[in-house]
């Protein structure tokens, strides 16, 4: 009993803090790529199932808003039971949503999917981006940064090669996403739990909404830059792919899934290249940029061009990542705290129903 009272289990094969770190990256693209993969297969529901324009965009609204109800409810509840059982719970989600997506034969299997998604995808984006945090502060805040940009804009672009070069065009790119979840959840399993559980989770469930009369004025100017690159990600993300095919005349589904590609890894790079810049130049900055890229994009419409209209998604991206992390920056930093919370709740819900 001596003897057995002094042993201690071997975790073996536990992860690495590095490793668990770049496991909760990859997730973080993960989730976004299967966010970003049925852009460029819109246009093939579409056909197939004979519903409008109007459709799509309802489609892709009612996947943001079910990630900001998640978010403002179930979005901090990993701070209080651990990361791994928020992760493992949305992986358990999204893995046979994927094959919802796949096997789907109507609207109503893909919103029901695009629901859940949503809902999953918005209640562990919050656990994840802490998660990395805990491990390592500043590669952490980088990795936080570009990877739900670089996810949408590889999720776009992987689907469209997938369409296009490989068979079974409405369900491989998805069997590869259900392979993905599981191997990622088996690594989470692996991962030492970076967050000690504490009370309050119930509490945490309620919304919070909050403007500290000190940041009102920069919440205030940060509002409409964040109303304007959200609604041109929603604009990109859904209709994107038909408006190449109207300006290019071509039924590529790279092509298809580039617009959303440029408009996103635009995004990333600006990010990850001026993430030590001044918040507020860089916000307007990125206002400036989004305004040229709308520009060059209605120019590209009036010539029917499809190349001015990728280069108009390159300098759109660009305002859209350093409009979006420029308004971010200027309001966070200068909020308490125990308030933080609240603003961060407000600033989701301007963007993502500006995207919805």
């Amino acid at each position: 009993m001596t003897a057995l009272s002094t042993f201690r289990p071997v975790h073996i094969g536990r992860l690495s803090a590095t490793a668990a770190l770049y496991l909760q990256a990859s997730i973080v693209v993960a989730l976004l790529a299967g966010s970003s993969a049925p852009t460029p297969l819109y246009a093939v529901y579409q056909t197939e199932w004979g519903f409008s324009p109007i459709t799509t965009t309802v489609v892709f609204g009612i996947y943001a808003i079910a990630v900001l109800a998640a978010l403002l409810t179930v979005g901090s509840l990993s701070d209080h039971i651990g990361r791994r059982p928020v992760l493992l719970a949305a992986l358990a989600v999204q893995a046979p949503i994927m094959l919802v997506f796949a096997t789907a034969h109507g609207v109503p299997e893909l919103m029901f999917a695009r629901i859940a998604q949503g809902l999953s995808t918005g209640a562990s984006i919050g656990a994840v981006g802490e998660g990395m945090l805990d491990l390592d502060r500043v590669k952490g805040t980088t990795l936080n940064a570009v990877g739900p940009m670089t996810g949408t804009a590889t999720g776009a672009l992987l689907s469209g090669l997938f369409i296009e070069f490989l068979p079974a065009p409405t369900h491989l790119v998805y069997v590869v996403l259900f392979a993905t979840f599981i191997v990622q959840g088996l690594g989470v399993l692996l991962m030492r739990e970076s967050s000690s559980a504490r009370p309050g989770a119930l509490a945490s469930l309620r919304i919070q909404f909050g403007m500290p009369e000190n940041v009102r004025r920069h919440v205030l100017v940060a509002i409409p830059a964040l109303v304007a690159v959200w609604s041109l990600a929603g604009f990109y993300g859904s209709l994107g792919p038909t408006l190449v095919r109207l300006l290019s005349g071509s039924e590529s589904f790279v092509l298809a899934g580039l617009s959303l590609f440029a408009l996103a890894g635009s995004a990333a790079v600006t990010v990850l290249v001026f993430r030590n810049s001044q918040p507020r130049a860089l916000m307007l900055a990125g206002m400036l940029a989004l305004i040229v890229g709308v520009g060059i994009t209605l120019v590209a419409i009036s010539l029917s061009s499809a190349v001015i209209l990728f280069v108009g998604g390159v300098v759109a991206g660009a305002g859209f990542g350093g409009g979006f992390q420029g308004s971010i920056r200027t309001v966070v930093p200068l909020v308490a705290p125990h308030e933080r919370a609240g603003v961060l709740s407000l600033m989701y819900v301007v963007s993502y129903l500006a995207m919805g």
